[in-house]
């Protein structure tokens, strides 16, 4: 079955960058640059002309920084997917960009590794972080939050529950129809998430915040 195509606009204001995204991107069959943009305001004007699928957009650009760019994109049309390419890992670009509106946030040092598999799953309509972003990512959210269980995902809420309650990994996965090796991983994520370090530890975890009886 053939590829949907996908349309690229660029947005950095370095002429270089932009000629070594193309060629990176231009490898690939479904990936199209259908225009290039070297500031922010070129880059708000274009993504409204070409309604393209994904816009890989620099944070700091002239006119008009990257944030202010995507705010005013996703503002003229809520379809208009972006992915930002920066320096910066730091979680407050992170956050603010995501703000925003943009889907993805990549680093520029990751590009030749992350570039392709970032933009196809941006255009699908899913997210992606550079893992090197997420960490400072969950860092920052773990120094805001006031209740750790906020850092659990639903599916890890009951993976915690019913381990607290004295089930095995193998019952824990028949319970809620998952692998084994799924439950182990849910278990892995939830320890490290939450600092701790054994069963015990997670049977304390569980009674403190009310989980089990």
């Amino acid at each position: 079955m053939e590829k949907r195509v996908i349309n690229i606009i660029l947005a950095d204001d370095h002429a270089i960058v932009r000629q070594g995204l193309k060629l990176i991107l231009s490898a690939h069959e479904d990936l199209h640059v259908v225009g290039e943009a070297a500031n922010g305001r070129e880059a708000v004007e274009l993504a409204q002309r070409l309604k393209p699928d994904v816009v890989l957009m620099d944070v700091a650009m002239p006119e008009l920084n990257g944030i202010e760019a995507t705010r005013q994109m996703i503002a003229a049309n809520p379809r208009t997917r972006v992915l930002v390419l920066s320096m910066h890992k730091e979680a407050l670009y992170v956050r603010e960009i995501l703000r925003a509106g943009a889907r993805g946030y990549i680093l520029k040092d990751a590009i030749d590794k992350e570039l392709v598999e970032a933009v196809r799953s941006v255009a699908q309509g899913d997210g992606y972080i550079s893992p090197a972003v997420s960490g400072a990512l969950l860092s920052d959210y773990r120094q805001n939050v006031t209740d750790p269980l906020d850092l659990l995902s639903s599916r890890e809420h009951e993976v915690l529950r019913l381990i607290a309650e004295g089930k095995t990994n193998k019952e824990v996965a028949s319970q809620l129809n998952l692998s084994v090796y799924t439950v182990d991983s849910h278990r892995g994520k939830i320890m490290e998430k939450l600092n701790l370090h054994s069963t015990g530890d997670l049977v304390r975890f569980a009674m403190k915040h009310g989980l089990v009886e």
